[in-house]
């Protein structure tokens, strides 16, 4: 009986690791995990599916990469974790998380730090860019490609937020960051870690009250249902990231190494073009939801981000450095 499990063990592995109608001298196949947290039409999913695409086919099949959408292969701080070990392939993530192992990450993501999009993707698609997506591979990662999030904005089940002053006491939901906590906390909210999947049951029962997000995230997860107030601060642009695990790539041929980096990159303006015209489509559903969203006054705009100076005067002197980098970006 052993032996019969045994056998039935090793046919199990190499069919897996030849491709479907292949002679058994065939190169072997290399098949390769992404996990994802968002649903299969999301955006960023899509995204993925394109790089996946594009390096089958300039791999003659040779590497496949599968995507896991929907959190199969758990939560987002998990993924990560076993993506710097090795037992996940590639991810697709927010840069958020990631500053707990590059904390010049925390630079890419202060509060109204771009002048707008634009500002946003000359910085990531030049040099600045570059050195961030190199910066991970002391902490096991490979920085591939920049994806669009949009930008975030506030929402909660309480009330309209049209000052700072409206934001206090309120518990909102954040990253598991350090500086999306500061930020927070900054307005006089109370910033509250959680797991993305657990964010609508956390509204509908009342354990939070508001959380902060783009658009689509928004719609996609029907947070809209149970925190009908969304405000147009636009806070933060926090782009998503692509990154792959150096253990794992390592183990690949320059060449291969080269056409995955190449691939994450041609699957940018894809992604990009998705996510404008979900953006719209999401923003279009929420209207017709009947939910309030308020668009902040000038004055109003002004004093958020005059409520951020404090976490501006307390970065470390590199982090100061690479902000100020960043926005003579022209």
């Amino acid at each position: 009986m052993k032996k019969w499990m045994y056998v039935f063990a090793v046919l199990a592995v190499v069919t897996m690791v030849l491709p479907l109608g292949s002679p058994a001298s065939a190169a072997p196949q290399t098949i390769l995990r992404l996990g994802e947290t968002h649903v299969a039409d999301y955006p960023t999913t899509k995204g993925d599916m394109e790089f996946a695409r594009l390096v089958e086919e300039r791999t003659g099949g040779r590497i496949k990469i599968e995507v896991f959408h929907s959190k199969q292969l758990g939560e987002e701080k998990a993924v990560i974790e076993g993506v710097q070990f090795g037992a996940i392939d590639f991810t697709r993530v927010s840069i958020s998380p990631l500053a707990a192992f590059a904390p010049m990450f925390d630079a890419l993501q202060m509060p109204y730090l771009y002048r707008g999009e634009e500002h946003m993707w000359k910085v990531l698609n030049g040099e600045i860019g570059e050195s961030f997506l190199k910066s991970l591979e002391p902490a096991n990662f490979v920085g591939l490609c920049w994806y669009d999030s949009g930008a975030r904005n506030f929402y909660n089940s309480k009330k309209e937020i049209k000052t700072v002053a409206d934001l206090k006491g309120l518990k909102i939901r954040v990253q598991e960051s350090k500086l999306m906590m500061g930020l927070v906390s900054s307005l006089g909210a109370v910033p509250t870690p959680m797991p993305f999947g657990e964010v609508y049951s956390a509204l509908q029962t009342g354990v939070i009250e508001g959380a902060e997000n783009n658009w689509p995230s928004y719609f996609s997860t029907s947070h809209y249902e149970v925190a009908k107030f969304f405000t147009l601060d636009g806070h933060t642009r926090v782009p998503e990231i692509l990154i792959a695990s150096k253990i794992v790539m390592d183990k690949l041929s320059k060449e291969d190494q080269e056409i995955i980096k190449k691939a994450a990159k041609d699957s940018m303006p894809y992604q990009i073009k998705l996510w404008k015209e979900f953006e719209k489509v999401a923003e279009e559903k929420v209207r017709a939801k009947g939910c309030v969203i308020t668009a902040l006054t000038p004055e109003a705009q002004a004093d958020f981000q005059k409520a951020m100076q404090p976490m501006y005067d307390q970065l470390k002197p590199e982090l100061k450095e690479m902000v100020k980098k960043i926005q003579d970006v022209k």
